[in-house]
């Protein structure tokens, strides 16, 4: 069998499946969110201040990059779930959250003294971040895992990665509701390293769970 007629046949046989692919990522787009929402609540909650900090840039700008990871992610993700879908177009928009967080690190580094910068890159929060940002999101990515053996995708070390970003997008949109640092220097790098450890987990969740 020629590469171009397996590749069609695992696509038939994922769409062939009693639950569309497409509708199966938005059910589990929307589980991820009430398992992150419920974790995040009972165990560290949003900020006492939120109601003033949400008046502030510095506290929007976070939203801002974590949404903008999540979206890019789970364009991809669905992408590297169908065998044979372009991904090019979704690879390229990974780089919006990043280059957020790299224009916004660059304006704090102007705007603010160099005796400073330190202080802001260390925070008060960075164990708790490094902690509850891969709590919150270790059940959505069982779901995306789940999702991701629900359709076949052709590289599923990637695509568990991306489910992995996908989740850590998600769950440090939760967590930045309760983070008291909100310096782009500590996002650009705690919020980061924590999304990473979930990418990480991703992929070795896509090794070992959704190889076919």
């Amino acid at each position: 069998m020629r590469t171009e007629d397996f590749i069609k046949a695992l696509d038939a046989d994922a769409r062939s499946k009693a639950l569309p692919l497409g509708t199966a990522w938005w059910l589990a787009a929307g589980a991820a969110i009430v398992i992150a929402a419920a974790v995040f609540w009972l165990t560290i909650g949003p900020r006492p201040d939120i109601a003033i900090a949400m008046h502030t840039m510095r506290f929007l700008s976070k939203f801002v990059f974590t949404i903008a990871l999540a979206a890019s992610a789970f364009v991809l993700v669905r992408g590297l779930s169908t065998p044979g879908a372009s991904t090019g177009r979704a690879v390229s928009w990974m780089v919006a959250a990043p280059l957020l967080v790299i224009v916004a690190v660059i304006l704090e580094l102007f705007a603010v003294p160099a005796s400073d910068w330190g202080t802001r890159l260390v925070g008060t929060n960075m164990v708790i971040c490094l902690t509850f940002i891969p709590l919150i999101g270790i059940g959505p990515l069982a779901v995306f895992l789940a999702v991701l053996r629900h359709g076949a995708p052709t590289r599923p070390v990637p695509a568990g990665a991306a489910a992995g970003l996908l989740a850590g997008g998600l769950a440090a949109t939760f967590y930045a509701a309760h983070c008291f640092d909100d310096s782009p220097l500590f996002v650009g790098t705690w919020y980061m390293i924590a999304v990473a450890i979930l990418a990480v987990l991703g992929a070795l969740g896509g090794r070992l769970f959704v190889r076919w």
